[in-house]
């Protein structure tokens, strides 16, 4: 599943982009307008700076930008710098594998092959989906990702 700090900065980074307008986009005004705590939300926009996606500006007229091209923001991307790898079981992750301890022929397990299909799917959606494209999908369509990751 999802945490709420992904969830959270999946929907900052797209009010920064419906929002902006050419300008830096204030915490405050992110934090109102998505519903979401201003003291986590300041969390989590170091979080999205480290990873390079935003950065900031100080002063007036001061806020959040996006650094980068819309479409090419990767909502795969942004999940994997802040939760992980997307992988449900790690003998089937392929940034972060490692053997199951109770598995003893990874060839021939069921479960294993499953889980990388899973993997597979879901990283497909995700990596194909840009910030740009999930802006220009309704707030269901935006709903049903973030759930179909969660699933994940």
């Amino acid at each position: 599943m999802l945490s709420n700090r992904t969830k959270y900065a999946i929907k900052a980074l797209l009010a920064i982009y419906r929002d902006n307008g050419g300008k830096p986009v204030h915490i405050y005004d992110i934090a109102k307008n998505e519903n979401i705590p201003q003291k986590f939300l300041e969390l989590i926009m170091l979080d999205l700076k480290k990873t390079g996606t935003i950065d900031s500006k100080r002063g007036k007229g001061g806020g959040y930008f996006l650094t980068g091209e819309p479409s090419q923001i990767k909502i795969g991307t942004i999940i994997r710098a802040l939760e992980g790898p997307l992988a449900l079981l790690p003998c089937a992750s392929v940034t972060n594998y490692k053997k199951c301890k109770d598995c003893y022929d990874e060839a021939a397990c069921s479960l294993r092959h499953l889980m990388q299909e899973v993997r597979e799917k879901t990283s497909q959606i995700l990596d194909q989906t840009s910030l740009a494209d999930l802006a220009r999908k309704g707030t269901k369509e935006i709903d049903n990702i973030i759930t179909l990751s969660q699933a994940v």
